[in-house]
């Protein structure tokens, strides 16, 4: 499994691993070999491994931060990069950051699965709270990194460790494609500074339900993954909402038990 490097992050046992830059199919691969290959290790050594995107509330949750680029059929031109363009974005590259723009909230379930998923997605805990984007900006939703010619590219730091990288991936590609077909302009201005207080485009939906509601009742989600995908993963994210209604949790137990 080839890691471009792995540090210690936020948190105690907390670290970040960078994967290194291949295909979609053979990231989206390297990714769930990963995430099983440090859980079965961990497992070895008498520790369990979690990817779960929130696990204390007073630390930063765990990030799936996914990088993009597209290039020519040879492999050797970087779409994305403009030398001319004061940002060094082409316009392929502007396109395809106004369509995830457009269709994050479309389909943000793809991104954040679960009910843990938005505990993470929380002001100022470095994880994105707005539909917003810039440049080398941690707080935004959309991070473009844009110095050469080899390294320009997206970054959405929108998806958690918890998702599948599939889907997720599969998101970040079709939205992106979404505003290239459409030839959506950029018209938002990158957000400098900090993105949480960044209101102007709106903001991600809060919870599961919500995000799943806006999915489900979508026409952009259906054009982008067809009727009955989004149908049946709308169902399996309701079908875990319910699961997580009936449950009691240790919140409860210390607001409630001794006061009522």
């Amino acid at each position: 499994m080839p890691l471009e490097g792995i540090h210690t992050e936020t948190g105690p046992g907390t670290y970040e691993a960078a994967i290194m830059y291949a295909n979609i199919l053979e990231a989206a691969d390297r990714a769930v070999l990963f995430k099983t290959g440090v859980k079965e290790i961990a497992y070895r050594h008498g520790i369990i491994a979690t990817f779960m995107a929130k696990i204390n509330e007073n630390l930063p949750g765990c990030g799936g931060h996914v990088h993009q680029s597209l290039w020519d059929k040879a492999a050797k031109k970087n779409l994305f990069y403009n030398e001319r363009d004061p940002s060094k974005m082409s316009e392929l590259a502007k396109n395809y950051v106004a369509g995830q723009l457009y269709c994050l909230p479309h389909v943000l379930p793809m991104f954040a699965p679960t009910v843990n998923s938005y505990k993470r997605l929380v002001e100022g805990a470095w994880a994105p709270t707005t539909l917003t984007w810039g440049i080398d900006n941690r707080t935004v939703a959309l991070r473009v990194l844009a110095n050469t010619s080899k390294s320009c590219r997206l970054e959405t730091r929108v998806i958690g460790s918890d998702a599948n990288p599939y889907l997720a991936m599969a998101g970040c590609l079709a939205s992106g494609l979404y505003g290239i077909k459409n030839k959506l302009k950029l018209k938002q201005p990158a957000t400098v500074g900090n993105g949480y207080e960044d209101f102007s485009n709106g903001v991600l939906p809060s919870t599961l339900m919500e995000a799943t509601r806006q999915m489900k009742t979508s026409k952009i989600s259906r054009e982008l993954f067809g009727e009955k995908f989004v149908e049946h993963f709308t169902q399996t994210r309701e079908w875990e909402w319910r699961q997580h209604l009936k449950a009691v949790t240790d919140w409860e137990y210390k607001r409630y038990f001794e006061i009522i």
